[in-house]
């Protein structure tokens, strides 16, 4: 009876572990599309236009300008003062 009551315990922890593992994982994609979900967007659109015979060269240097804005958004250091502040 000993036994079961152990194998359950480590079975539990074994869960829990897996649990933190995929919130970190969730927290970070999150972050990541944060940071570059309209170049993603963009990205995206220009492939389906190309797909669908028309030219993504907008879409495709929008996403160009939009990977610049979020790199440079990620360089800025934040802090209590300029946290919630939009550009």
């Amino acid at each position: 009876m000993k036994h079961l009551k152990t194998l359950r315990n480590q079975s539990g922890q074994g869960m829990t572990e897996y649990i933190i593992i995929v919130a970190l994982i969730a927290i970070a994609a999150i972050v990541v599309f944060t940071y570059f979900g309209s170049t993603v967007r963009h990205q995206t659109a220009a492939m389906t236009q190309e797909l669908a015979g028309q030219s993504g060269d907008a879409e495709a240097k929008a996403a160009g300008t939009a990977a610049t804005a979020a790199a440079t958004d990620a360089d800025e250091k934040k802090g209590l003062s300029n946290y919630t502040e939009d550009k």
